[in-house]
């Protein structure tokens, strides 16, 4: 499942049927796809990674060719289609690199024969910086496009502007002369919906259930839109993205997830889910619709066009510019493609993500969609430096976000795992109406939950000065103090407690609301969401350290830190803490999170507070359930990736986990000579497999080399039609030169081009722990095991998943595409 997905259809396996190649074989066995009824067919969606495969289609369904009359070699004519992947199959890393490097070597060898072959080569070399730019310029124009629009559109629910509708309550404020600087986010021009439906300009009673019904109202508008766009035109925009993201990073193919329609509903629906008021963040999102940007854009470029592995490297590249923009920190966007999300992370690849970065926070600094010329609307400074014993408060905020981190992915994993196995799967409209309903109702009356959450985290970041109007600012002035940036330690005043309450209740909401929200049919996002949740407790605990050190100076523990008219501790850093440890316990982040954190307040001296609520969370969360939030909905899922970071410590060999087993029938193998056409074509029809091993024999049982299922049937389909006298009874060759053939036989297929003579083998004693590192850190589909250069079975990556799973104790079976 993807954390937002309908209950899965049964898939047939179409197998081989003349005429047209129908399959639905996955790269280990038959998968089922979830998604109602979605059409995985290709369509314009999800364009072939060959760009010539669509007219090879075309050939092989449609009329015939002018056939040759001789044995055809296909390694003279390469066929469209061949070489390429099904849906929902891994890619082969090793291949991918192969066929990369010899493209790479024939352009470079032709770029000595002329001046255009040289021009040719110079523009391939280029070709990736050209892309990193397109996609850094698109990124970042979404990503403004979005916060302009989300940040009028979550105003639109309490009022509307006379100047002009378009303008959001602050813009329409700004210009306006009858703003006093006690209420500078009121002025006549903003009106409320009570004040444009009644024409009365005082409040009451009246007027406040008024706009808590038109409150309601317009969040059960977007939320319905949201969840209608999503189910109708593009079931792939819900969620965050950031597992399925991991999963195609580590070779996984998920047609149309990066497709065109994709990211169109996607960046609507995202618009629509925040503007609604659920507790769920655009910033995972952001991640997703920068991908979708990058995978389209490789079609305009041939060497990604049409190689997988290469594709995945502008996919890496693109997801850093996503957090870039998400959070306007470009090298912690790099940074958090490189610990997070990528599976293959070169060191050219992170010089383009840097690059992609760089111009996607450029051209959202460009755009200024916040007005601040900041890239986020909570960047803040703080001034005041951290004492050494505020590292137990920090610590503490570690340990809560650890706690909350594992509590919350337990209560999520397990809401997700009931969405998935009962009726309320099947609801996914009502679903969402109900969580909106319920949030916006409950939301309203809280003056911190009904403003944003990106709103709430920077009013809590925000370090109080004389200027400041806001009740968590409510201090008691001392007269004698002028300076706005240095202010001394004052006593709570009313507001202030009355805020402390107001955020208590806001926390228990944030804290239960997110669990059910998060993997609803709706774009949801959780950085946001759970640095809100730490933001409270932090603020919450940075005001109590500041009224206890204010009181009891006299205490031991702050006689020699804070001394009377000193500034000693500011709330603002702690709601910082307190958002970077939750963040890290759900997510697990560590370096990323700390970069990210710092670049959003502008000052290194914190990092030393940030690492060490990180690091204490992580382990936290870590000794609770050793999975983040994106791995945790990866193996919920049942997605096939196979995790970098763990190690596998059991004493098995590949003969243990190889197929066929002792009770299983023999491996279906091909012989390299003395196979006709029809017995391929009864071997694909019966099986379901992704490839075969090319055999000399089956007495002898020597390997040759292995076939993907997918290029025999092209290959064997193109035959029937481009080569004259290829009948059923033609014998297909996978050897260099087929051997005389009788008068009256008819002519032979060589098929030897699409043979994969390199395969990666192990012996049956190989420990299955260099089995496990071999396909982790070479990216196999499959390995092939030998005894003595005999073939014995296949080891494949779905084989691999479920043996960790069942050493975990694990149910094996739940590996499977979900």
């Amino acid at each position: 499942m993807l954390p937002c997905v309908l209950p899965p259809p049964a898939m047939e396996s179409k197998g081989f049927r003349r005429g047209s190649f129908q399959s639905s074989t996955s790269d280990e066995d038959l998968v089922e796809v979830a998604g109602g009824a979605l059409d995985f067919s290709l369509g314009d969606d999800d364009p072939p990674l060959d760009g010539g495969m669509a007219e090879g289609f075309s050939a092989y369904n449609g009329g015939g060719m002018n056939g040759v009359g001789k044995m055809m070699d296909f390694l003279e004519e390469p066929l469209p289609g061949v070489g390429t992947y099904e849906d929902f199959n891994t890619i082969d890393w090793v291949r991918e690199k192969s066929r990369d490097r010899d493209r790479h070597r024939e352009i470079t060898n032709r770029s000595k024969e002329s001046t255009w072959a040289l021009i040719h080569s110079i523009s391939d070399a280029f070709s990736g910086w050209l892309l990193m730019l397109l996609v850094g310029l698109w990124a970042g124009a979404l990503a403004g496009l979005i916060d302009i629009t989300a940040h009028w559109m979550t105003d639109l629910k309490e009022g509307l502007c006379l100047e002009g509708f378009w303008f959001n309550r602050e813009h329409c404020c700004w210009t306006s002369p009858n703003t006093t600087f006690e209420d500078r986010d009121k002025c006549p021009e903003w009106r409320t919906w009570a004040q444009l439906l009644t024409g009365r300009q005082e409040g009451g009673a009246f007027a406040y259930v008024l706009n808590y019904f038109v409150y309601v109202l317009w969040a059960l508008l977007f939320s319905l839109l949201a969840v209608l766009l999503v189910r109708g035109f593009a079931p792939y925009a819900c969620g965050s993205g950031i597992p399925e993201i991991k999963t195609i990073l580590s070779g996984f193919i998920i047609r149309g997830y990066l497709g065109k329609w994709t990211l169109l509903i996607k960046t609507v629906t995202l618009v629509l889910a925040v503007s609604s008021g659920l507790s769920l963040g655009k910033e995972g999102p952001l991640v997703h619709v920068a991908c979708c940007c990058g995978n389209i854009l490789c079609h305009l470029f041939t060497k990604y066009r049409k190689n997988e592995a290469k594709r995945r490297e502008v996919l890496s590249a693109a997801a850093a510019a996503g957090v870039s923009v998400a959070f306007g920190a470009p090298i912690g966007g790099v940074l958090f493609s490189l610990e997070e999300v990528s599976y293959y992370f070169p060191l050219k690849t992170l010089w383009r993500s840097f690059f992609a970065a760089l111009v996607a926070a450029f051209t959202l600094r460009s755009i200024n969609p916040f007005g601040n010329s900041r890239l986020v609307l909570f960047y803040v400074e703080f001034h005041t430096p951290w004492h050494l014993l505020e590292l137990v408060p920090f610590i503490l905020l570690g340990i809560f976000g650890g706690l909350w981190g594992a509590a919350f992915i337990r209560g999520n994993i397990a809401w997700c795992h009931r969405r998935k196995t009962t009726r309320l799967g099947r609801y996914p409209v009502a679903e969402v109406l109900v969580v909106t309903a319920a949030t916006a109702v409950l939301a309203f009356p809280n003056e911190y939950t009904r403003m944003s959450t990106s709103e709430l985290i920077s009013e809590l970041f925000n370090d109080c000065g004389l200027l400041d109007s806001s009740k968590l600012c409510d201090y008691v002035n001392d007269a004698n103090s002028t300076k706005a940036d240095d202010l001394p330690d004052r006593a709570a005043g009313a507001g202030v407690y009355q805020a402390m309450w107001l955020l208590a209740l806001a926390l228990v909401l944030k804290v239960f609301i997110t669990v059910f929200t998060f993997g609803m049919k709706v774009p949801s996002g959780l950085f946001i969401p759970s640095m809100a949740v730490g933001a409270i407790v932090g603020r919450l605990l940075g005001v109590a350290v500041e009224q206890l050190a204010f009181h009891h100076r006299e205490w031991a523990v702050f006689k020699h830190w804070c001394s009377p008219g000193a500034d000693c501790v500011t709330p603002g850093l702690y709601a910082m803490v307190g958002a970077a440890a939750c963040l890290g316990g759900v997510t697990r982040m560590t370096v990323s999170l700390v970069v990210i954190m710092f670049e959003l307040t502008g000052g290194l001296e914190y990092i030393v507070p940030l690492m060490a609520a990180a690091m204490t969370s992580k382990w936290v969360a870590d000794a609770i359930g050793r999975e983040g939030i994106y791995d945790a909905h990866i193996r919920l899922n049942g997605y096939p990736f196979l995790e970098a970071k763990e190690e596998f410590s059991h004493k098995t060999l590949a003969m243990d986990v190889m197929r066929p087993r002792r009770s299983d029938p023999a491996l279906t193998v091909l012989t390299q000579d003395s196979m006709t056409v029809e017995d391929a074509e009864a071997i694909v029809s019966e099986t379901t497999y992704s490839g075969f091993p090319v055999v000399v024999s089956r007495e002898s049982q020597r390997l040759v080399g292995f076939v993907l299922r997918r290029d025999l049937v092209i290959s064997i389909e193109n035959a029937r039609k481009k080569q004259e006298g290829v009948v059923s009874s033609s014998v297909i060759y996978f050897t260099d030169h087929s051997p005389p053939l009788p008068p009256s036989s008819p002519p032979g297929l060589k098929l030897r081009s699409i043979l994969d003579l390199s395969p990666f083998t192990v012996t049956d004693q190989t420990p299955m722990e260099i089995v496990v590192d071999i396909f982790r850190k070479l990216g196999l589909r499959q390995c092939l095991v030998t005894h003595n250069g005999k073939l014995l079975g296949i080891i494949t990556k779905k084989d691999v998943l479920k043996h960790i799973a069942q050493m975990a104790n694990q149910d094996p079976d739940s590996i499977l595409f979900n």
